[in-house]
């Protein structure tokens, strides 16, 4: 019982290890490419409307419920030390440094992320990438660095529109249901919030775009076993996608906060 066990455990670390090292590996052959090989413009512009324009409500949606709620609870519970007023500030801080990013990129995750591993990985099974490969035409030019650069565009771009919403969501509620003076609000806002606080979250974005990006792209890329591969590389991709973003965030976090 024992033994299996020990076993088991081996075999996942194994995994996991083979795992992190060819995504290690895609990213800096990609990396690589980006600056050795010209991209064109429009493969890029595409993306950055599929992963970031047409995202875009879902990002809205929960931004403005996000910052709703967090202006609901927080009201609520300073309410019992006397603190009520400083909900804005709680609003703005918690968006711009961690719901903002966070939030955008597992939503994004979700819709475009999933996407890219299921259009790369219905292009490997049908042999489609074989086919770039036999035209002379890089693979990763085409399909795997203008998603990147797209990811990594986008996700601070959705970021920025992510955090106004939220605080404004906040807003309707603080000044809406509990009657809290608008210039109240914004003036708490103001005054705790920081230059620092904002671009830190930029960078966040950045980072969980590229990592969305690239693992997905990774999944996608080396896809087996036709279209029930295409859906279980799928599933994988935007798991480890949200695990890393959620891992990545506390150590983001600590380094720039």
């Amino acid at each position: 019982m024992i033994k299996s066990g020990i076993e088991r455990l081996g075999r996942l670390t194994s995994l996991f290890i083979l795992e992190a090292g060819g995504i290690v590996l895609f990213s800096l052959k990609t990396i690589r490419q980006l600056f050795t090989i010209p991209v064109d413009i429009r493969l890029i512009i595409h993306q950055m409307l599929s992963i970031g324009v047409r995202s875009f409500p879902v990002v809205f949606i929960t931004s403005i419920f996000t910052g709703m709620v967090l202006a609901l609870q927080t009201y609520t519970g300073f309410k019992r030390f006397g603190a009520e007023t400083m909900v804005g500030s709680v609003v703005a801080l918690s968006m711009t440094r961690e719901l903002g990013p966070v939030l955008t990129g597992l939503i994004v995750t979700g819709r475009a992320g999933a996407a890219i591993a299921a259009e790369i990985g219905t292009m490997r099974v049908t042999e489609q990438i074989d086919a770039l490969e036999t035209l002379a035409t890089n693979p990763l030019k085409y399909l795997v660095i203008p998603r990147f650069l797209a990811g990594l565009l986008m996700l601070p771009s959705l970021t920025v529109l992510s955090d106004i919403i939220g605080i404004n969501g906040g807003f309707i509620v603080s000044t809406g249901i509990y009657k809290m003076s608008a210039s109240l609000y914004w003036r708490k806002v103001w005054d705790y919030l920081e230059l620092s606080d904002f671009y830190n979250g930029l960078i966040k974005a950045a980072f969980f775009g590229a990592s969305m990006a690239l693992i997905c792209s990774y999944k996608g890329f080396y896809t087996e076993g036709g279209a029930e591969g295409v859906g279980r590389a799928t599933t994988q991709a935007v798991v480890l996608t949200s695990m890393t973003i959620l891992v990545s965030d506390y150590f983001l976090s600590a380094w720039l906060f």
